[in-house]
């Protein structure tokens, strides 16, 4: 670390590169005069800024490694200390405003990160909005299906909200900045020369490290804010397949599965707390215990499908059904969020209204924890969950502790952080894992895996199956290192209607992917799924791929605990963004390379494999790196290569559709 001063300007290096210079020309902090307004809706939340007065701050002081910059009144203090392979500014400003900070940047690198981003994976010339949003909107959906006589144009990355912000920015040239912040900001990187970050209140600080490749950056900010991503033995010897509709319907499709030559490692029943038909669907009762009409002896069905050596996974979300059981009990126990007036906050998803758990509530998180996770789902023998939304927090409730619009952004590293504290105080802990799809800052620490949220049960790149991989990119970029998608979607309305070739399509993708588990979206009647006599031989083959490379997942999700990304785009390995030609295309660790098939009746595959040679699955073919060819990719046939001299080669040539 080197901090040089002069006069009224100063500069800070790290590891070789400039983290920030002030000029009075370009001062690193400006402070605004500014108002932030919220709108939402079903938990979309839209946010107003308006600026004013723009005061830069000139370096006024300097004492060994703290430097003051003020102006007008206004003045923040930087604490400069050299940490966990990489720098850590700390901030302290004299009152509150919207503060503006300027960083080095370098006209040509790449940016990425910012949590989930599905759009594309490179932000250099975007601006990256930092406040947790529901991913879905309507525009989209009703532009594809009541209005599909006219093309769909798909959406830039400044119309796509994200479950999953977090303010960790990686660099194609192998730095990375990272902000401990809770309130709405805007990383703008339209600039070559600096990039801009302004935020609602002033970070706490900011940790900036460099490294030599990729590998060394990742583990820097591991070391930071560690990612504790596990996945459980069985996860991975088959599919984990989304099957509803009550204890019966559910262990008659398991086992025809099975029979039908499917490995099938679980069945993920959303519905086990019961079901709720509103107009856009089947979704869950959300009444967090066991709906006993549909899963009459529960434990006894469960025990059953253990047997036959399938676990049972369930759903739960910090959110209860208006006018349900636990409802009320929690509303009378004040245990929800309330309104201005003192009554109960009510959310809406799709149609029906909603209480949320209060999470700041030491009594609330209690009942979360030992009654809801630990009584109503483990005991029953139940070994994994989906811990969904996370989202919806509005900015105008009143809380048992804390700002809500500070809030915002943290709950959903806070519902993973109560999760993962319920699953690890269990006697099954081990056996366990949840899966969850929003997050911030530190929910890596929480979480056993993300998933990618709810898309489009199509082809487009706006919010359709390619998405996955830019969005999963960006995640890992910003230290969340294991990630995996619904196979075959969610999201489905009108003519929007899962085909057998999407569905195939998908599955051929996540055969290679940390995790490999189906949706049966929310219209399960009128979308294909994995056990249908049309789909389940691909089904077989594909799972059977997917148990096959259990060992090197296991490696992979080693890695990702060091921080390294599961799945990685194609320029990752060499650190070279020059070589980066395959936006939807991805390495599964270092040693597998994957090509899906995203064009709707495509029958063949033109890629352009990563620097290296590359043996070709299923038929042994040897083929150089850094060109460009086409493969066929009938269905059921994914496009996937290794690299020649793993040291998984052996296990690697096993494998067999």
């Amino acid at each position: 670390m080197r901090l040089v001063r002069q006069g009224d300007t100063a500069a800070l290096f790290f590891g070789g590169r400039k983290v920030f210079e002030h000029t009075p020309q370009n001062p690193f902090a400006t402070a605004l005069a500014g108002k932030i307004s919220y709108r939402s809706s079903h938990g979309n939340f839209k946010v107003a800024e308006k600026t004013g007065k723009r005061t830069p701050l000139m370096l006024e002081a300097a004492d060994g490694n703290v430097l003051t910059f003020s102006a007008d009144g206004k003045s923040l203090r930087v604490t400069v200390t050299e940490k966990c392979d990489g720098v850590e500014l700390g901030l302290d400003p004299n009152c509150a405003f919207v503060t503006e900070l300027r960083f080095a940047a370098i006209p040509d690198e790449g940016m990425f990160g910012g949590g989930e981003q599905y759009r594309q994976l490179n932000m250099k010339g975007e601006k990256i909005v930092n406040f947790v949003s529901e991913h879905i909107v309507v525009p989209p959906i009703v532009r594809k299906t009541i209005f599909k006589f006219l093309p769909y144009k798909e959406k830039p990355h400044s119309y796509i909200e994200t479950y999953s912000p977090m303010s960790t920015y990686t660099s194609s040239e192998k730095y990375a900045l990272r902000f401990d912040v809770s309130s709405y900001g805007v990383a703008d990187f339209t600039r070559g020369d600096v990039s801009v970050f302004r935020f609602k209140d002033c970070p706490r600080s900011v940790y900036f490290t460099a490294g030599k490749d990729f590998h060394s950056v990742a583990r820097a900010l591991n070391a930071h804010t560690p990612c504790r991503a596990y996945l459980p033995d069985w996860c991975n010897e088959g599919m984990i397949v989304a099957v509803q509709g009550g204890m019966e319907r559910v262990t008659e499709k398991a086992l025809y599965m099975q029979k039908k030559g499917v490995k099938v490692s679980g069945v993920w029943c959303q519905d086990w707390s019961g079901r709720k038909v509103t107009a856009v669907g089947k979704q869950v009762y959300w009444n967090w215990e066991a709906d006993r009409t549909l899963y009459p002896d529960i434990e006894k069905g469960i025990a059953r499908l253990n047997d036959a050596g399938i676990r049972f996974l369930a759903y739960i979300n910090p959110y209860l059904v208006r006018g349900g059981r636990l409802y009320e009990e929690c509303a009378a126990n004040k245990m929800l969020i309330l309104n201005a007036e003192g009554e109960v906050y009510h959310v809406k998803s799709t149609t029906f209204d909603a209480g949320m758990l209060d999470l700041t509530n030491p009594a609330a998180v209690e009942f979360v924890k030992e009654r809801l996770i630990k009584k109503n789902m483990l005991d029953l023998g139940i070994d994994g969950y989906m811990a969904d939304f996370g989202e919806y927090l509005p900015v105008d409730c009143v809380l048992h502790d804390g700002d809500p619009a500070e809030m915002h952004n943290e709950w959903p590293a806070l519902w993973a952080k109560i999760n993962r504290e319920a699953v690890e105080s269990h006697p099954r802990a081990k056996e366990i894992f949840f899966f969850t799809r929003s997050g911030y800052n530190g929910a890596q620490s929480h979480t056993t895996i993300m998933w990618n949220g709810d898309q489009h049960v199509d082809f487009t790149k706006d919010y359709g199956m390619p998405c996955v991989m830019p969005a999963s990119f960006n995640l890992g970029f910003s230290g969340m290192a294991a990630v995996h998608s619904d196979v075959g979607g969610f999201i489905s309305f009108a003519s929007l209607a899962r085909s057998k070739e999407l569905l195939v399509r998908w599955t051929e993708m996540n055969a290679f992917s940390p995790l490999m588990r189906s949706h049966e979206t929310i219209r399960p009647d009128v979308n294909v799924q994995p056990y249908d006599d049309e789909v389940i031989g691909y089904t077989a083959s594909l799972a059977r791929v997917h148990a096959a490379l259990k060992p090197y997942i296991a490696h992979c999700m080693d890695e990702a605990c060091e921080g390294i990304p599961v799945m990685r785009p194609d320029f990752y390995e060499s650190g070279d963004f020059g070589e980066h030609k395959e936006d939807y295309a991805y390495l599964l660790g270092a040693d597998v390379f994957v090509a899906p098939v995203t064009e709707k009746g495509a029958l063949a595959r033109t890629v352009t494999l990563p620097a290296g040679r590359w043996i070709k699955f299923f038929d042994g073919t040897e083929h150089e790196g850094g060109g460009t060819a086409t493969f066929d990719a009938p269905l059921g046939k994914p496009v996937a290569f290794y690299r020649k001299g793993s040291s998984f080669a052996e296990l690697f040539a096993s494998v067999a559709l």
